[in-house]
């Protein structure tokens, strides 16, 4: 592949910096080269069909078309963000599949949004007595996160140029000192949108050594500890996550663009080293894991933080909006990278097989709006008709083909494997020694994974192993010896890997009973990282009332089901007390349960599901109905997955796979 060195720095690979520029904090964890990482299995699937039937089947005229208009005015129009969201999705889609079809459209898109620039710098859907207002610097970040994408990945330099020429144009309009950036925007945001351009600030800053992006980002940090014309006291976003306050009591409790605010932070933290920008997001970030995550590994209801994580077992008007999901995942990422902490990578597992597999389309050509823990999927409606995008379909690719990246990473003295799947890796160590490394597995439906271990020679180097916090029994070997885990952290091995070596893991994938966080009396399912739920192509609506059956441990005896319906990935038979009297006659039944992700995917009416499990579990009433009205209240019917969404580009087909060893 023919593509810039600087896509490192682009997607999370901090270089050093040229002469005269702040030392930037190298990461404890680095994402392997671009095309390196070859993924089968369940996940490889789920990317191909993301990459070929939505995110390279775009109609892009349709997302320019704004940008050469300039009509945007009023709070309902954010068209200048689908470019931006979609072309980030494009250049981890081509750098994982860089064929010229996906590279052609890639050009096709940046020659054609280039032709909007005006003569004075301005990229944007907005008219210019608009400028600033409502979405439009929030636009404007994601069109400076596609130019620098592009110059990353391609090394083209009209991209960079234009995004110079972009940022300038903003700093003429809102320079630092004199205009507040933080107090622009929709007013019931705070500021929150605007302040989220510091991430791409921060980049343009690294890749042309301007001081004056360096102040520009300096400047949006601290006017958030300052009075503005929304907030008395400022949006005190580093300020109140240092102190530990949670997310739904700072400033307005915006979850997605909130955590954009603390990408940026961690971003400027890689350029200064200032700690307190990292120490402050990892608070932000862990007292997001302790409010508002839900089991399926994400949160927000109405797409604001909501104290989710006690309020999951709850019937949730608007939950887990998709663009919270995918941007916690990729706040997550950055602190994987920076921290090296094992922990964020147990995140992002739990919320890609889950909250984010459950909110994409069978056929990966749509995305949901909210995803529900009880009820009905529900695709997400067209927000702009006329653009036939949602920020949803638009933003759940990024959270997915953000997976490459963290799968298999690079350390100081070696390799970490945080993804255990079906495929391949590639990885170059600091003298120069290639290692490549093939996995044998089809987890998380069974717990065994062989890696073979081949390096270019023979050499001296460390092979870390993620070990989920859950994975309570675990067991590994290389070449037949053991090596001890620890739930939580890394495995490392360090020895003289030869080519043919063999790794073999086995993680606990026992059934887990997980209470309700708020007390409440109710259960979840989960195996290792897949919540189970009930669904109705499974488990019947009937007259009984059923206790789960846990083992003394927490534990709950799984056994895989002898059926399961077409299009479910996985399914278990899981132990159920009926209790007809006090003390006489309880007996044990068998409910199936399946992932997460195949619950309820029909996209339905007539496909519902269920999560929480309340004790006692009446089954005449288990599946609440007709849950797409409180998540769609403004349309007067369920919306279905868009036709356009089913237009797959003619000429796409599935990737080559990896070749596996003997």
């Amino acid at each position: 592949m023919n593509m810039n060195p600087r896509y490192y720095h682009s997607m999370a690979v901090v270089l050093a910096l040229t002469s005269g520029l702040a030392a930037s904090v190298p990461d404890k964890l680095t994402p392997a080269a671009p095309g390196s990482i070859r993924l089968q299995g369940w996940v490889g699937e789920k990317i191909e069909l993301s990459i070929g039937h939505r995110v390279m089947a775009q109609d892009v005229e349709k997302l320019i078309k704004p940008f050469r208009d300039r009509k945007e005015e009023n709070i309902g129009h954010w068209r200048c963000e689908y470019w931006g969201k979609w072309f980030t999705s494009a250049t981890l889609g081509y750098a994982y599949q860089p064929t010229p079809e996906n590279r052609a459209l890639l050009d096709r898109a940046i020659k054609d949004l280039l032709a909007t620039q005006t003569p004075d710098g301005y990229i944007g859907t907005y008219r210019a007595d608009k400028h600033l207002g409502i979405w439009d610097v929030w636009g404007r970040k994601y069109t400076l996160l596609g130019l620098i994408a592009d110059y990353d990945l391609n090394g083209n330099p009209d991209a960079l140029k234009a995004a110079v020429r972009l940022a300038d144009h903003l700093l003429k309009e809102a320079p630092p000192g004199k205009v507040n950036l933080t107090a622009t925007g929709a007013d019931v945001l705070k500021g929150l949108a605007p302040s989220s351009i510091l991430e791409p600030i921060v980049l343009l800053y690294n890749r042309t050594g301007d001081g004056r992006y360096l102040e520009l980002a300096s400047d949006i940090v601290a006017s958030w500890e300052k009075p503005n014309a929304f907030l008395p006291h400022g949006l005190q976003l580093e300020k109140q996550a240092m102190n530990g306050v949670p997310p739904v009591q700072i400033a307005s409790p915006k979850a997605y663009e909130m955590m954009s605010c603390f990408e940026g932070l961690c971003e400027l933290y890689r350029t200064t080293g200032e700690q307190r920008h990292l120490t402050a997001a990892i608070k932000f970030a862990e007292s997001i894991r302790r409010t508002e995550i839900m089991i399926h590994g994400s949160g927000s209801n109405h797409e604001l933080w909501a104290d989710g994580t006690r309020l999951q077992t709850e019937i949730l008007e608007q939950p887990v909006e998709t663009c919270v999901t995918a941007t916690w995942m990729k706040l997550c990422y950055q602190l994987l990278r920076v921290t090296g902490d094992p922990v964020w990578a147990d995140q992002i597992e739990v919320a890609l097989y889950n909250a984010l597999a459950g909110a994409m389309t069978p056929e990966g050509n749509w995305w949901a709006y909210f995803s529900p823990l009880s009820g009905q999927r529900v695709p997400s409606h067209y927000q702009h008709q006329d653009v036939q995008m949602s920020c949803c379909a638009a933003n759940g690719p990024r959270g997915l083909l953000l997976t490459p990246n963290w799968a298999v990473m690079g350390r100081a003295n070696g390799v970490a494997v945080n993804l255990y799947s079906a495929g391949s890796a590639q990885s170059r160590l600091a003298d120069g020694t290639d290692v490549k490394l093939f996995q044998a597995t089809d987890y998380p439906v069974n717990d065994t994974i062989t890696i073979t271990v081949n390096p270019s020679r023979p050499a001296m180097f460390s092979l870390a192993l993620r070990i989920p916090a859950w994975s309570r029994r675990t067991s590994l070997t290389v070449n037949g010896q053991s090596y001890p885990c620890q739930a939580g952290t890394y495995a490392e091995v360090v020895r003289e890997w030869a080519p043919g070596d063999k790794v073999v893991l086995q993680l606990d994938l026992r059934g887990r009973a997980v209470a309700a966080p708020s007390g409440a009396p109710q259960f979840a399912v989960m195996r290792g990282p897949i919540v189970l739920a009930l669904d109705d192509r499974l488990v019947k609506a009937q007259d009984v009332a059923a206790w789960l059956v846990a083992n003394p441990d927490g534990n709950v005896d799984l056994a895989p089901s002898a059926s399961k319906p077409a299009g479910v990935w996985m399914a278990f038979d899981v132990p159920f007390e009926v209790r007809p009297s006090h003390f006489f006659k309880h007996h044990q039944i068998v409910l199936s349960m399946c992932d997460y992700a195949s619950a309820g995917n029909q996209w339905s009416s007539s496909n519902l599901f269920r999560t929480w499990l309340p004790q006692p579990l009446f089954l005449r009433n288990i599946y609440p109905a007709d849950t797409w009205r409180l998540m769609c209240p403004e349309l007067a019917e369920c919306p279905t997955i868009p036709d356009a969404g089913n237009v797959h580009r003619a000429d796409w087909k599935p990737a080559a796979k990896p070749r596996t060893p003997n």
